[in-house]
Formats: structure tokens, sequence, C-alpha cells
């Protein structure tokens, strides 16, 4: 590939690169990496030379944080700064041969004491946080699926940049470094991560569109997690009273699918993850079964608890699965019928209970049943010749809001005027 020449200016005598040369070459190079065949064809003294940019640079934010008089002064290494962080983050694209180079540099090292400085300027520009969004997307980018660099971005970062940026919350704000790095966090520093998440969906504030793009690539992080990890809670059943971390992380991540799967923009993209709603129906069947075989966390409870008893980590464990249910088959017919494919719809009606570790799980069950019979005939008989074979308690479906009533040869499961909020 042939790069873009950066030719230099003289000063005092001194050869030293034209900074609106260097930015015009930095945004051709932006564009080139925009495509597979010019990263993989890339030399690699382009990135030194992109480094060497990038250091100059730097010095102009290191005197503005010892003097801040001098920040006025720095628009234009901003501006370079943000064009390296963004060519570099190109270049990285699906490109290991690109991220092992730039890494051999020492790129990482440069630029996470970049960010950490951007830290210490006391001041609100625009030009400010686009760096520093262009520099934490180039780590990500440089550590997604490539071992060595998410550990040389582990030792370069951790703990003070990445506590800084969890507690602010600009961590969710890059998801490629979100994904690099989450399975290098400790369980606590992720249950921190997924309570900001959910600090973030149900605030008051309404997601931004540009939230929404963010927030579906957590989504995808989120759901492969709760598949691969959603068992870990079960240990509980043998450890009651341990206060386990993992299985804390989790419960957290059940908490965040429930309120992604309230958000419209976030839905859609969730009812067709793969394995999701099979792996919420085994979790649900499993705790299910032995909260009424034997006596244990998740064994129902009809008695209140006195004020100032410790809540354990699990409670509303299992209504939040059936939470999930729900929201999953919201005018959704495939998963509606996924249900009832995996038996799911006695399990969920069985549940039904009063149970003091499951507040509002009658509303729940109640909420899910809806989603599950709306527009949904087949699902809808299947429910009424539960009631009529015994096996589904009419008393039990009135206080929920429904009846079955007969026509002709046909039950028909109808909902009443009574039925409760969800």
């Amino acid at each position: 590939m042939a790069a873009p020449r950066m030719p230099p200016a003289r000063l005092s005598g001194v050869m030293v690169p034209a900074p609106i040369q260097d930015l015009e070459a930095l945004r051709a190079l932006t564009a080139l990496f925009k495509e597979q065949r010019n990263r993989e064809t890339a030399p690699r003294t382009i990135f030194q030379r992109v480094l060497d940019i990038l250091k100059k640079s730097t010095h102009a934010v290191e005197l503005a944080c010892r003097d801040p008089s001098q920040v006025e002064h720095l628009a234009s290494s901003l501006q370079l700064i943000t064009e390296c962080f963004r060519c570099l983050r190109n270049a990285c694209i699906e490109c290991s041969v690109n991220q092992n180079s730039i890494r051999n540099l020492d790129t990482i090292g440069v630029a996470v004491d970049l960010v950490l400085l951007f830290r210490e300027l006391r001041v609100e520009q625009d030009s400010l946080l686009t760096a520093f969004r262009c520099g934490l997307q180039f780590l990500g980018n440089i550590a997604s699926r490539n071992e060595d660099s998410q550990s040389i971005v582990w030792v370069h970062a951790f703990p003070e940049l990445f506590m800084f940026l969890i507690i602010t919350d600009h961590f969710l704000k890059s998801p490629e470094l979100v994904e690099a790095m989450y399975s290098k966090l400790s369980n606590q520093e992720r249950v921190t991560l997924l309570d900001i998440m959910i600090a973030k969906l149900v605030g008051d504030e309404q997601l931004t569109k540009d939230d929404i793009s963010i927030f579906l690539r957590h989504a995808e992080l989120i759901a492969n997690s709760f598949v691969d990890q959603c068992r870990n809670v079960l240990k509980l059943t043998s450890e009651p009273n341990t206060e386990d971390q993992e299985a804390l992380a989790t419960i957290r991540l059940l908490d965040v699918l429930c309120e992604m799967t309230s958000n419209t923009e976030l839905l859609g993209y969730l009812q067709v993850f793969p394995g999701l709603m099979e792996r919420v129906i085994d979790v649900l069947r499993v705790i299910h079964v032995i909260g009424k075989d034997t006596t244990n966390i998740f064994s129902p409870s009809d008695s209140l608890k006195a004020e100032g008893d410790i809540e354990h980590m699990t409670e509303g464990f299992k209504s939040h699965l059936i939470r999930l249910i729900g929201n999953l088959c919201y005018k959704n017919k495939e998963n509606q019928d996924k249900v009832n494919e995996l038996d799911g719809i006695p399990l969920i009606l069985d549940s039904s209970n009063i149970d003091d570790n499951n507040p509002f799980m009658m509303q729940w069950v109640v909420y899910a049943v809806r989603n599950l019979t709306e527009d949904n005939s087949q699902n809808q008989d299947f429910i009424a010749k539960m009631e009529e074979q015994g096996l589904a308690d009419a008393s039990l479906l009135k206080k929920m809001g429904f009846e079955v009533e007969k026509s002709g040869e046909k039950l028909i499961l109808k909902p009443n005027n009574d039925i409760p909020p969800p």
C-alpha cells in the first residue's frame, strides 16, 4: 500500500513535522484503513510514524497539566491525538498482524498514559472528550481477540485506569474495551460494572441513539456471558451462606438482561439471541425442582422477613427469570411457541405461589402468561386443556386474571376484567 507522505517543515533550522500536513496525512490513513486489504498490507514503519506524532502531541497535554494556562493552546494537539487514535483504531480491526506490530512499538503504554493525562485536564471540551473516546476505542480494538495485547493493556491500565473508567461509566462508552477486558475483571469488578449498566438503563434520562448503539454491543456480551455462566448460581444450593462473587455476578447479568429487554430498541436483538431462551427455561426448571424437592435457598418462603433481616443475593432471581421469559415473548410468536415446546408453560404456572424470596412473583407470572398467550391460540388452548385436566388450578387462573370457557367442544382461555398489573 502506498502511504501518504508526511513532508517536514523547517522551524528555526530544525526539521519538525508540520501539524496541518500531519493531520491531513493521518486522516488519509484513517480512511484507507477502513478497508481490510489496506490494513493487511500496511508497513510497520507507518505505525512508528504515527506513534512519533502521538508522542510529540502528548508533550502539549503534559504542559497543560502542569500549567492550566496552556489549556487554550491544546486544540491542534488534540486534533492530532484524536486522528492518531482513529488511525490506529482502524488499523487494528480484524488484523492481528497490525495489532502485534503496534503493540510491539509500546504504543499501548503511550496511549494509556495519555488517557490518564486527559483525566487531569480540568476542562470541558468536546475535542478532549472525542480524543478520550477514540483512545479507549483504540485500546479496545488492539485488545480484541488478541490475548497478548489484552495482557499488555491489563498491565498498563489496571487498576488505576480501569477503576476510573468503571466508576465514571466511561468504560461503558467503549464496547470494544468492555468486551476485550471483561474476562480479566474480578467478579467484584464485574458486579460494579453491571450495576452501572443497570443504573444507566433505568435512569431518568432516556437513552440516546448513541447509547442504544453502544448497548446493542453490550447486549451480545451480557447474553453470551449469561448463557455460559448462569448455572454458577446452582452452587448456592450446597453453600447457602456463601456470599459467592461469581454467583452474584451471574445474578447481575440476569438483572441487566431484564432491563435491556424492557427497552423496545434493545428487545428485538435479544429475542433472537441464540440459546438465550433455552438457557433461561433450563435454569428456571432446575431451581424450581430443587426448590420443591429439598429445603434450600431456592425453596419458596411464605413468611415475611422481620425488619432488618439481611436479604440474600438470590432474592428475586426466580421471578426475574420469569420476567425475562415474559419480555422475550412480547409480541414474538417464535418465542411463545418455543416456551411451549420446552414445556415452560406448566413450569411458569407452577411458580405462581407466594414466595417472600421472590417479591411480585404472581405479577411476573401473570405478565409472562399474558405475553405467551397474546395472539397465540395454540398456547391459549394448551392452558385451557391444562385446567380441564386438573393440571392448572381454575382459582389460580382466576387470580391471575384468566378464565376458561367452553364453546361447543372447544375450550377457550380468555382474560377477565380483574387482570392484576404486571
